[in-house]
């Protein structure tokens, strides 16, 4: 099988210029997060550095990498380390940026405050507020999903107070954090026309499908995986789901099972929530996500495997996966959060893909 071709190039932040075409970077890993930049590192030579310090300028560069012709991956670079005789490169996705930014006029520049507002408008308003002011536009657009989910109340609304000099990367991720909040990633590709887009990509309820057509599996493609551990941290059979209201007035559900193991409760606040039987569906899926030990954190695969090629499944995706060993047989499905390929290597092109328990998420519209 011939190994997918590489190209790492670089670009200047801010007039779009082509810095370095074709940089010779070896030891290279690089992959997307869900509600989170990805990451990448790199190692370059010194002779390479020396000759053209403007290709790796930290905090001015666009660092992309080209697997086979498709942009995988782009992002701003942000270290340009020296060790011994290598210059270790690590660059994050374009989120990152937002984490060197502030609100320095308050209410993001009178697109605020917001009361009952969809969290997919408020990140808009954010990025649009970031890329308003000079030398900060990095040409990086939204999707225009919408949501059912709010956030600010009259009694409450969601201010961005200048005083505060609130960190817009931080204000993002309180937007995403919440069970019924929209999720995003970082995204880089190529139009048609030979140009770049760079892309927050925004889903509600959830970013990614329910896939049978890829899958992670032992003696097939998974290269390796850890063991599989079993903790009762985090089970119960017994859980207390609270909703809207307070004191003896608040909404209760207790969904409860006799499964032969001692009684272990959970409570899951969910103050947002005001019809029981809302409550009661998301207490008996906690419930149920709670009772199984065990879970998988991370596999990995073969990248050009036809069970799962890389380019087939995306950040946020459910999958089947697979575990047979000496310790366990394990079959599940888990969503992936993101992945970090590894290009070189004697074994070939390797992913590593990091995964949630998939029972941990709602499926469908966000419960109102």
């Amino acid at each position: 099988m011939t190994r997918p071709a590489h190209r790492f190039f670089t670009q200047h932040a801010l007039t779009g210029e082509i810095l370095a075409h074709d940089l010779p970077l070896y030891d290279v890993e690089y992959g997307p997060e869900l509600n989170g930049p990805g990451s990448f590192k790199g190692k370059l030579s010194p002779r390479f550095a020396r000759s053209f310090p403007e290709a790796v300028d930290p905090g001015n560069t666009l660092l992309y990498v080209e697997r086979d012709g498709h942009l995988r991956w782009g992002g701003i670079l942000w270290q340009a380390s020296p060790q011994g005789h290598v210059l270790s490169l690590e660059a994050a996705g374009w989120s990152s940026y937002l984490q060197h930014r502030h609100d320095v006029h308050g209410e993001l520049n009178a697109r605020g405050p917001y009361t009952n507002a969809d969290p997919c408008k408020v990140i808009r308003d954010i990025w649009e507020y970031a890329q308003s002011l000079p030398d900060s536009d990095l040409g990086i657009t939204v999707d225009p999903t919408t949501s059912t989910a709010k956030v600010g109340t009259p009694a409450q609304p969601l201010h961005f107070s200048w005083w505060e000099t609130p960190v817009l990367g931080d204000a993002i991720d309180d937007l995403v954090k919440a069970d019924d909040s929209p999720d995003y990633t970082c995204d880089t590709a190529w139009t048609p026309d030979g140009h770049i887009t760079r892309r927050i990509r925004l889903a509600y309820p959830r970013l990614g499908a329910r896939r049978t057509d890829v899958s992670f599996s032992t003696g097939i493609n998974i290269l390796d995986a850890p063991p599989v551990d079993r903790s009762a941290d985090q089970y119960a059979n017994t859980v207390i789901a609270t909703g809207a209201g307070e004191g003896r007035s608040q909404r209760r559900h207790i969904d409860s099972v006799r499964d032969g193991r001692l009684r272990m409760e959970a409570v899951l606040a969910l103050p947002g929530v005001k019809g029981t039987d809302i409550l009661a569906k998301r207490a008996a899926a906690d419930r149920t996500r709670r009772q199984v030990l065990g879970n998988v954190d991370k596999v990995q695969i073969r990248a050009d495997h036809p069970a799962a090629p890389l380019g087939a499944f995306q950040v946020g995706d459910d999958v089947p996966v697979s575990i047979h060993n000496d310790w366990i047989d394990y079959t599940g499905w888990s969503r992936i959060t993101g992945w970090t390929v590894h290009p070189g290597g004697d074994g070939g092109e390797a992913v590593t893909v990091d995964l949630a328990r998939a029972d941990t998420y709602h499926y469908g519209p966000a419960d109102t």
